[in-house]
């Protein structure tokens, strides 16, 4: 009864993962333990599964999205009440999204039994940017750019199921391009080489020019080693381009 009342998850084994902090840096490492307590049953566990998760939104629902997963530990057996604890290191993806806005990040971990409800653990984490993210903020930052918004979208165009982006949504409250932009929208993709930034301009203009949207203009940018301060010369330079 014992086992046939775990396979439903009634008094089945628990897993739970201590990380040493909550805020994480896209990019980062973090060593971690992941305890595994066992239940009322023997049970038989094929894998550790970890997943790094966020919510995105499409046209007409909220979804569930995968930055990363993996699985660790060889099958193993987890007696009733058996405590074991294994040492983990978790990667957090360069292309986390930044827990910001609307934004919301958790590791979930999971125990892989067969025939059986899989327990899990869910942990919500803190996310800043990367080195090359991090300086791009701080360049707008000078010149005059506040973070408004931030949410995950469906990658525009994508025909894969699960694609989506994170958009940071800037506004001038000060500096060079107060009082002449709306908004600055950023998509923006980091990797180990460098970063692009996809940039969408919304310059201030008339009701005319607002309904025909013919005041918004879109342009990218590619940095590869710069820091944070030629990062402003090129944004600013840019910016003014197309405003």
């Amino acid at each position: 009864m014992k086992r046939i009342l775990s396979r439903v998850g009634i008094g089945s084994a628990r897993v739970d993962t201590v990380l040493p902090k909550t805020t994480l840096s896209a990019g980062e490492s973090v060593d971690a333990e992941v305890r595994v307590e066992g239940g009322s049953a023997e049970q038989e566990v094929d894998a550790i599964y970890f997943a790094l998760l966020t919510r995105y939104e499409t046209d007409d629902s909220v979804r569930t999205g995968v930055i990363d997963k993996f699985h660790v530990a060889d099958p193993f057996t987890i007696g009733p009440d058996e405590e074991r604890t294994f040492h983990v290191t978790i990667d957090v993806p360069l292309d986390t999204p930044i827990t910001a806005g609307r934004t919301d990040v958790w590791l979930e971990t999971g125990l892989d039994i067969d025939w059986s409800v899989d327990p899990d653990d869910r942990d919500p984490i803190q996310v800043e940017p990367g080195p090359k993210l991090g300086a791009f903020m701080d360049a707008l930052d000078s010149l005059g750019f506040r973070l408004r918004k931030a949410q995950c979208e469906q990658a525009p165009g994508s025909i894969f199921a699960g694609r989506f982006v994170q958009e940071l949504e800037f506004v001038p409250h000060a500096g060079p391009f107060a009082g002449k932009l709306d908004e600055l929208e950023v998509v923006a993709t980091e990797t180990e080489t460098g970063l692009d930034v996809k940039l969408e301009i919304d310059r201030r203009g008339g009701l005319l020019s607002e309904m025909a949207d013919i005041d918004e203009r879109w342009s990218q940018l590619s940095f590869a080693n710069e820091g944070a301060r030629e990062m402003e010369t090129k944004l600013c330079s840019e910016i003014e381009r197309h405003a």
